[in-house]
């Protein structure tokens, strides 16, 4: 099992930042992906950033890039998003992300994100214009 605790979301204006946090415990696959999504009111829930676990490298949604970083302290066994340049249109509750024994071993293909096997409870991020 795999528990992960998302924080740090709030109320922004829009050009603002936030950094969510995703702490995780339990048995985390190394061997997959951990990631952040994000569902509005009245939209589904779509993969926003993910990361490999070894070796690090990153993903990310179309509408995010060159605003959101995702970024990982193993030492910590936490997971970050680093959220700039925040627009009214990421106004969404985010969820954390991990892979279980038999999900998640990839983040995403040819835009189409692989569900994880775990989630958080998520955190709400509200952006005013």
């Amino acid at each position: 099992q795999v528990q992960l605790v998302e924080s740090g979301g709030g109320s922004v204006q829009t050009g603002g930042s936030l950094r969510l946090s995703c702490a995780a415990s339990g048995y985390i696959y190394d061997n997959k992906c951990m990631g952040w999504f994000r569902q509005a009111p009245g939209k589904d829930r779509e993969g926003v950033a993910g990361l490999y676990i070894v070796g690090g490298r990153t993903y990310y949604a179309d509408s995010v890039k060159g605003r959101f970083t995702i970024s990982r302290d193993n030492a910590k066994n936490t997971v970050y998003l680093q959220m700039s340049s925040l627009k009214p249109e990421d106004t969404a509750m985010y969820y954390c992300a991990a892979g279980s024994s038999d999900r998640y071993a990839r983040c995403v293909s040819d835009g189409t994100w692989y569900s994880p096997g775990y989630w958080g409870q998520g955190t709400q991020v509200t952006v005013s214009s």
